[in-house]
């Protein structure tokens, strides 16, 4: 071995490993997306989605009710917090609804169907009886009930058709005689048949759009055949199109589609006036309890326009935001009806959705103009109590369904009370064996939890 100057044997120098390659660092974006999909796909998602999507709108609304209201209620010689002292009373009735209908079992709904069906009829034939109907903005569609609260029985029918209609089509599914066309329209077209009658001899097309939307989605749930679902629909566009056309009234709503000045005698007055209210928005709005539109230039702006209103004052952040909830909303009840085994628990889910969904786009799209304005509130937003009371229950409907799901179940019972944690927690720090066993069990029921559910 050759030496070097200084006489010491040269050092043998270590060859260079090669440098293992870095893994490749995860996409923020394909991270958060994986995230998102899980905590989409738990089993408590649906349940989490009604709940706190129908309370973000109830309260929201109440805010807004609250804001809109004001001149109206001065305007009349009332306290400026009139209306809303009204809703907030409705909200409190509607959220003890909410609750009995979250618990009761899905067998008590159905036993619930015939009764309120029953009911519902009752109420809107009392409607037409000379002296107990009310007539408001020319629909008799109201019973007064003492002081200045008044019930509208045709919303209620909303409810009755949802509970009635799913338990017929899952009492003849279990039959096996949906295969039959006569039994899959009859009787629940000549029942849907008869509410549209009674709620359009008071001249509300708006609530009758509603309950034929309800009809079709019952229909679209139980299979009907595209031939079947398009004769009732042909039926429904041509009743529909006779009473807009002997109307004058809904031929000059129509005729307001799309229309940037008042028009004539002002008919295009109040969408005109939503648009304006929605433009002047901007981004984030003037500011809550700032409008304009709502001194006297908005009709019914706590009611129909509210959601002109909530664009005026929060801007496009507050609308979006509205329209998000609604659609978390009916993504949830979509969920529901989607992943359950029960008939009944699809139609009733399914029903409710269509309802809530088919109102929502419907006043939404009369305020920005695409549609004609059919004079329908916007579900759980809106001001008046006798919406707000069914609406609120058939919510609890949802939640008790998306409760039912055995693993909605299963995820439920293996949650813990917080303050259960903290107390075994002070137990293990007395002692060794404390924390040991503690550990144990959490490790045992984060093994049995399914799909990552905390």
């Amino acid at each position: 071995m050759p030496s070097s100057r200084t006489g010491r044997p040269p050092v043998q120098r270590a060859s260079k490993r090669p440098t293992a390659a870095r893994p490749p660092r995860d996409n923020p974006l394909h991270t958060f997306y994986v995230r998102v999909r899980k905590a989409w796909d738990r089993p408590l998602t649906a349940y989490y989605l009604i709940l706190g999507g129908s309370l973000l709108i109830t309260v929201l609304g109440l805010v807004m009710v609250y804001s809109a209201s004001q001149i109206t209620a001065l305007q009349l010689s009332l306290p400026g917090s009139y209306f809303f002292r009204k809703q907030f009373l409705a909200a409190c009735i509607g959220g003890v609804l909410m609750f009995v209908a979250s618990r009761m079992p899905v067998r008590l709904h159905r036993a619930l169907a015939y009764p309120i069906l029953a009911g519902s009829v009752f109420l809107m034939i009392l409607v037409q009886v000379p002296g107990i109907g009310v007539a408001v903005n020319g629909n008799q569609n109201w019973i007064s009930v003492g002081g200045p609260f008044q019930l509208q029985p045709s919303e209620f029918g909303k409810l009755a058709l949802v509970l009635w209609g799913a338990d017929l089509l899952a009492r003849k599914q279990d039959k096996r005689l949906l295969a039959q066309w006569k039994h899959m329209l009859v009787p629940l077209v000549p029942v849907a048949f008869m509410l549209l009658g009674l709620i359009m001899l008071g001249g509300d097309m708006g609530t009758a759009i509603i309950l034929t939307a309800i009809l079709f989605g019952l229909l679209w749930l139980a299979g009907a055949p595209t031939r079947l679902f398009g004769g009732v629909l042909s039926i429904a566009l041509t009743l529909g199109f006779i009473l807009i056309k002997t109307s004058p009234n809904r031929m000059a709503r129509l005729a307001c589609i799309g229309a940037t000045d008042p028009g004539p005698n002002d008919q295009c007055w109040q969408a005109v006036h939503g648009i304006y209210a929605l433009a002047s928005g901007g981004l984030f709005g003037s500011g809550l309890g700032a409008s304009v539109e709502k001194w006297g230039q908005l009709p019914e702006a706590h009611t129909d326009f509210i959601f002109a209103i909530t664009g005026e004052e929060l801007g496009l952040a507050g609308t979006l935001s509205v329209l998000a909830l609604f659609a978390a909303l009916g993504y949830a009840g979509i969920r529901v009806a989607g992943r359950t085994e029960d008939p009944f628990v699809r139609y009733a889910a399914g029903g409710v959705t269509t309802w809530i969904t088919a109102q929502a786009v419907i006043n939404v799209g009369a305020v920005l103009g695409l549609l004609p304005i059919a004079g329908v509130p916007l579900p759980l937003f809106s001001y008046g109590g006798s919406a707000l009371l069914p609406t609120m229950f058939a919510i609890g409907l949802l939640i008790a369904f998306a409760r039912d799901d055995p693993a909605a179940r299963g995820a439920l019972a293996m949650r813990q009370p917080r303050f259960g944690r903290r107390r075994a927690a002070v137990r293990g720090s007395a002692g060794a064996a404390g924390p040991r066993r503690w550990n144990t069990m959490r490790r045992r029921a984060s093994a049995a939890r399914s799909s990552g559910e905390r």
